[in-house]
């Protein structure tokens, strides 16, 4: 196993944005901070996918593993995002390609009981993401997206049925595509990294 450089917690509360500059230009205590700021909420989600302490437990610590391994090259928007995709991905790759593949294949209703190809469980996770980015947007910006995506309507059609202006839906719109190709760029470096592991 590898091992992680010394931690100590900081008196200086620092912002995860200035953490991430110190980050950046090789600062060992800022990814301690970042370490002691995020582990146990990294273990929390980890353990709400596996339900297993130690699973939980080793794949938080692989995620700070490789991040620490990266030091200098990784470029993040938002750590608090970077961090919970990091650990579904790491969850995805070790669990649901390996041991898993029926616990997913018993929440698809008329699945074959054989597995899926790794491509279909790509797919099916891909999917799953962008409804939890979906439902994570602002009330009135989900359902716009979701009147937009998933009934087709138009801007003004959607305007309409939500009574307000459609600017206002067209605005809604751009903040939910642009959050969702944040996120989904995040989502793609971290595949391309764990697929060279």
């Amino acid at each position: 196993m590898k091992t992680l450089p010394f931690l100590m917690k900081s008196d200086v509360k620092l912002t995860d944005s200035e953490l991430l500059d110190l980050f950046a230009n090789g600062n060992d205590n800022a990814f301690a901070d970042i370490y002691n700021r995020y582990w146990k909420r990294l273990v929390a989600l980890a353990y709400s996918y596996t339900k297993e302490k130690f699973a939980a437990e080793e794949i938080v610590q692989e995620v700070f593993v490789s991040l620490w391994n990266r030091r200098g090259h990784v470029k993040i928007e938002t750590l608090n995002s970077y961090l919970a995709t990091s650990i579904k991905f790491a969850v995805f790759k070790g669990i649901y390609t390996k041991s898993r593949h029926e616990k997913l294949l018993e929440k698809m209703p008329g699945s074959p009981s054989a597995d899926l190809p790794e491509d279909l469980l790509h797919a099916k996770f891909l999917e799953e993401y962008v409804n939890g980015l979906v439902e994570q947007l602002p009330e009135k910006c989900r359902l716009v997206y979701q009147y937009s995506r998933q009934k087709g309507l138009s801007p003004q059609e959607i305007a309409d049925e939500m009574n307000i202006a459609k600017k206002t839906v067209e605005a809604h719109l751009t903040k939910a595509l642009k959050v969702l190709r944040l996120n989904l760029k995040e989502m793609m470096i971290l595949i391309i990294l764990l697929n060279q592991h």
